[in-house]
């Protein structure tokens, strides 16, 4: 797992992985800023993952750019060795799709040659890896779109996008956690929160975690909305590995 590293700045280290994108190498990035954090000393201030790249901000009051690289290199020896990564999580993500949810799904389904009910089944029928947040927080870029479905994003970005919305751009699909400004295509929306700053953790998933798209009517949507105001909906996680459920 032998990385380029460059210097950024004169508190911050780049690694990088690879010159392409793929779930194999978005997983090294992962479980490495994974031991990071756990084992980090004194001196790391932040790790930052994104698809194919790490970046990890230092205090060089604290720690030299030297011991930091020479700390990298045993890490990434022991990880070479151990072979191992941690189990993924599936979070399943109710989903409302078309109509005033979903603006665009027509448009999606007309560019695709398909029918709406085949975008949908098409975008809810398979895993996406979360591979890096960004954007706003809690805003998740996911891989895996099916290339049928796959659309262009909007020439104008609209100014407001609703919270929980549900979008596709180029090959990337995503939702977006807070009201915001986007140019997505939208195609649904979720009635769960995704980023609320007064929960702990005010994100309940992180990079290298699936989600799984459970398409909803409208009124189950509206159900799930208000045990969401409420307090009362929790999200229901597959462990990959164990076959086992809980719930958070």
């Amino acid at each position: 797992m032998k990385t380029e590293k460059a210097v950024a700045g004169d508190r911050a280290l780049f690694l990088n992985f690879a010159n392409r994108i793929s779930p194999q190498i978005n997983r090294k990035v992962h479980l490495l800023a994974s031991f990071i954090e756990k084992e980090k000393g004194e001196g790391i201030l932040e790790i930052v993952p994104t698809y194919r790249s790490l970046c990890i901000y230092y205090d060089p009051l604290r720690l030299t750019l030297k011991d930091l690289k020479t700390a990298l290199d045993q890490i990434e020896h022991e990880l070479e060795r151990a072979k191992k990564t941690p189990p993924a999580r599936v979070l399943e993500i109710p989903v409302v799709y078309g109509g005033e949810y979903g603006s665009d799904l027509g448009f999606v389904a007309s560019s695709s040659g398909l029918s709406e009910e085949e975008v949908i089944q098409i975008h809810s029928g398979r895993d996406y890896l979360i591979y890096m947040c960004g954007f706003s927080p809690g805003f998740s870029y996911l891989g895996g779109l099916d290339e049928r479905i796959a659309t262009p994003r909007l020439k104008t970005p609209r100014v407001r996008v609703p919270a929980g919305s549900v979008g596709i751009a180029e090959e990337q699909t995503g939702i977006y956690p807070l009201e915001s400004a986007g140019g997505w295509r939208l195609i649904g929306r979720t009635p769960l929160k995704l980023f609320d700053p007064y929960r702990d953790p005010p994100i309940p998933f992180v990079p290298g975690d699936y989600f799984r798209f459970i398409p909803i009517s409208e009124e189950e949507y509206q159900k799930k909305l208000e045990k969401v105001r409420r307090g009362d909906y929790k999200i229901l996680i597959h462990d990959s590995q164990q076959g086992s459920f809980s719930c958070i």
